[in-house]
């Protein structure tokens, strides 16, 4: 979601929430944010647009991330403890007692690996 982050200066976040509220009227579920999005704006964004609608939504969030103390990005991190930071700050910032979908950013880095072929 690009509400706070991505795709230039972060919108009017009374509109945003208005915008969300009006996408699950007319029947989107699943709803996608990150830590790193923001940083933390968007997860605090989409905890307030749909606070009203657990049990109707799915809320997606990412983990993996490493965060200086400005929210810039530095890398990643995935330390069992700091997943579990990341999880119970993201639970608070959804406003909620659950992530429907908690998924990992293994690594910024690009990855090649062998294909079927190759082996």
């Amino acid at each position: 979601m690009g509400m706070s982050f991505g795709y230039g200066p972060a919108a009017d976040k009374q509109e945003m929430i208005s915008l969300i509220r009006t996408a699950v009227e007319r029947g989107i579920t699943l709803f996608d944010t990150a830590e790193a999005y923001g940083p933390y704006a968007n997860e605090e964004l989409v905890g307030e647009a749909l606070a009203h609608f657990h049990g109707q939504v799915v809320i997606a969030t990412k983990f993996g991330f490493a965060l200086g103390p400005n929210g810039e990005q530095l890398g990643t991190d995935s330390r069992p403890e700091h997943i579990k930071e990341v999880a119970e700050a993201s639970l608070k910032r959804l406003k909620t007692d659950t992530i429907d979908l908690f998924y990992h950013i293994a690594s910024i880095r690009p990855c090649r690996s062998k294909t079927w072929r190759e082996r």
